[in-house]
């Protein structure tokens, strides 16, 4: 499905899962070419980029890549990650963001017409048909190509679209380079 040049849309990217999947993939991701590929397709509204956060640190490796987003045409949603100790005593750390995607893709509904959603989550089944059901065409990124693959059967099904990351590369990714340091539009989150 190509959209069309006037088409209004917006993206809404689950962020430790494009990593995971990317990562997955053997590549990095270009987020400005990534930008750029998606306003020649039409006319982007917004681009999301959910992050869960770790409060309290004097350095993050995430905060580089939160902060030049932010600074480059992303709207960055964060939170703060919850630490929790498990039954068997070990400390865990949770940092759910889906709460704070739906809300978003409901919410932009009666803007836009097409949403891409950067997430292989099947939790985000029943709310992709949501958004379907209000008039949404809704096309979500993530690999199957990968051991295991990244995407959920039942997302990928209620998908008016799938593309496959793998595909998308050539666009907005570049090979991985193992102990390279992020640059300012690459990053390995």
């Amino acid at each position: 499905m190509t959209p069309l040049p006037t088409e209004r849309i917006a993206l809404f990217i689950d962020g430790a899962n494009l990593y995971s999947a990317a990562r997955a993939l053997g590549a990095d991701l270009d987020f400005s070419r990534l930008l750029e590929t998606y306003r020649a397709k039409g006319v982007l509204v917004r681009a999301y980029y959910y992050t869960a956060v770790i409060e309290g640190e004097e350095f993050s490796p995430i905060k580089p890549l939160v902060d030049w987003l932010d600074y480059n045409g992303f709207t960055v949603v964060t939170r703060p990650v919850k630490r929790f100790t498990d039954a068997q005593g070990h400390s865990r750390t949770k940092g759910n963001m889906d709460i704070e995607i739906a809300v978003d893709m409901l919410e932009l509904t009666p803007h836009v017409q097409h949403m891409v959603l950067f997430s292989g989550d099947g939790d985000f089944r029943r709310l992709v048909q949501a958004v379907q059901a209000k008039g949404v065409r809704v096309t979500v990124v993530s690999t199957m190509k990968s051991q295991p693959p990244q995407i959920a059967d039942e997302l990928r099904r209620q998908a008016d679209a799938f593309v496959e990351l793998n595909d998308l590369l050539p666009e907005i990714g570049r090979p991985r380079v193992a102990g390279a340091a992020p640059n300012s539009r690459v990053f390995d989150q």
